[in-house]
């Protein structure tokens, strides 16, 4: 907690989802935090998995719940996060929950989840209903942009790699993340962009050092070979390839000052093999890429 006081001005309360935390936790919470320190507040699977986004007594209690959480924090955003077997047949289900629940003022997000949502009928429908009740689209920028943005753009990033949060973002990706959502930043929204994957504390550090000074730190304290063995030490040996590609494969290292590639790209070289530590890992990488220390 103290490190995203120090780090950053807003992050999302992810644990509001699976549980309903004591009015005294809430309370200590912002007590804690900076004066300007800001919380979003995910709403509880009351609401979005069992009610399923229906107009029913649990999720209008559930949300009541949600409000007096928000108000403890000073908090002006709730995110309601669909699963995916939620479909768009259900959008008249959650339209009336959306209308008929008392927000108090409060700024409803809503992410959906899955692809049915992303076909053209669905995500026009998606748009005017959404226009309507002025409840904004939570998206991943990467995957597709939001159907509908009030005041407040609201987005999350999970991960591009084949499974969902196992990602680290590049200098190239965050680049292109700040092209994707100053559209919404120069139409005069309040922009919101929060990291959801193993190395969101790092990539959001890393990313909001770019916004503020136009340049990246880098991902590792050395370059080259140096930078292998940093990364190659983020798990525990013996390992087999299989698992090291599984572990750590999906992690960046900084070939060169500007130039990053996916650890898993050396490690698909390698013989198929337990390995007993990272040393002698990082002597079959020089052997298999005829590199020197």
């Amino acid at each position: 907690m103290e490190r995203y006081f120090e780090s950053f001005s807003l992050v999302e309360l992810n644990s509001t989802f699976y549980h309903y935390p004591r009015e005294r936790t809430v309370e200590g919470w912002s007590e804690k935090a900076p004066k300007e320190f800001e919380f979003t507040v995910k709403a509880h699977q009351d609401i979005s998995h069992k009610a399923r986004l229906k107009a029913e007594e649990v999720s209008f209690q559930a949300f009541e719940h949600m409000k007096q959480i928000c108000k403890a924090l000073d908090s002006k955003i709730s995110l309601i996060q669909t699963p995916n077997s939620l479909k768009p047949d259900k959008l008249a289900d959650a339209e009336e929950f959306l209308r008929k629940v008392d927000r108090e003022g409060l700024v409803l997000v809503w992410e959906t989840r899955g692809t049915a949502w992303e076909a053209n009928d669905a995500y026009e429908k998606l748009r005017r209903t959404l226009e309507e009740l002025d409840v904004t689209h939570v998206t991943d920028p990467f995957r597709i942009m939001p159907a509908y943005s009030g005041r407040i753009a609201y987005f999350r990033l999970h991960g591009l790699g084949e499974r969902m949060y196992y990602y680290q973002y590049s200098d190239s990706e965050l680049q292109r993340l700040k092209e994707l959502v100053a559209p919404y930043e120069s139409e005069g929204k309040e922009v919101y962009i929060l990291f959801n994957n193993l190395t969101m504390f790092d990539d959001a550090l890393r990313f909001k050092e770019y916004l503020s000074k136009g340049t990246f730190r880098k991902l590792t304290s050395s370059t080259g070979l140096a930078s292998m063995t940093e990364v190659a030490s983020k798990t525990h040996y013996p390992n087999s390839k299989a698992m090291l590609i599984r572990r750590l494969g999906w992690r960046l290292v900084q070939i060169e000052e500007a130039k990053q590639i996916r650890f898993g790209t050396f490690l698909n070289e390698l013989p198929s093999k337990n390995y007993k530590s990272a040393e002698e890992l990082l002597n079959d990488l020089k052997s298999a890429r005829k590199m020197k220390d």
